[in-house]
C-alpha cells in the first residue's frame, strides 16, 4: 500500500462562503486557514496547495472578545527611518475591517511561498454582498456554530 500524494494539476478546488457576523475572530480564522490549506480534504498534502477558495462577508461584524478591541495592536513599517506605525484593533476596524481577518488568517498559514500562494485564495468583503456569484460558492458551517446547537 502506498501513500497518495496530490499533484498540482490534479487538485479540484471549491468555493466556500462564510458569514463572519457574530463570530469570534480567532475561531473564524482557524476554520478559514484549514480551508485554504486543504486540511479538510482526504487528499491533503503538506507541500502542495490543495486548498479551496474562501469568501468572507460581513467582515466589520466580527467579534473581538475581552479588551482586545482597545489593547490589541498591529504594527507595520514603511521601510524608511521613522516609518514605524502602530494602530489598535479598533482603529484598524474603522479604517479597513477586512484587514483584521486577513491578518489573523495570514498568521495561521505557513510563512513560506506556499503560505503566500494559499493566502491569495482568500476574499474578504464588508457587507453582505460579494462579486463571486458566478463561482456559485457553497455555505460553510463553522465549527463554532456546530457546537452552539
Amino acid at each position: 500500500m502506498k501513500t497518495y500524494l496530490a499533484k498540482k494539476g490534479e487538485v479540484e478546488r471549491s468555493w466556500w462562503l462564510i458569514d463572519a457576523q457574530g463570530q469570534p475572530l480567532g475561531r473564524l480564522a482557524t476554520d478559514v486557514a484549514t480551508l485554504l490549506r486543504g486540511k479538510h480534504k482526504p487528499e491533503y498534502t503538506p507541500n502542495v496547495d490543495v486548498g479551496d477558495f474562501v469568501i468572507i462577508i460581513n467582515a466589520e461584524k466580527v467579534i473581538l472578545t475581552g479588551k482586545k478591541e482597545l489593547q490589541k495592536t498591529y504594527y507595520r513599517h514603511s521601510g524608511i527611518p521613522g516609518g514605524f506605525k502602530t494602530e489598535t484593533a479598533k482603529q484598524l476596524r474603522e479604517k479597513r475591517p477586512e484587514r483584521l481577518i486577513e491578518k489573523a488568517v495570514r498568521g495561521m498559514l505557513p510563512h513560506t511561498t506556499l503560505g503566500e500562494q494559499q493566502s491569495t485564495k482568500l476574499n474578504v468583503y464588508q457587507g453582505s454582498t460579494h462579486k463571486h456569484t458566478a463561482q456559485k460558492p457553497k455555505k460553510w458551517e463553522l465549527r463554532s456554530e456546530k457546537f452552539k446547537k
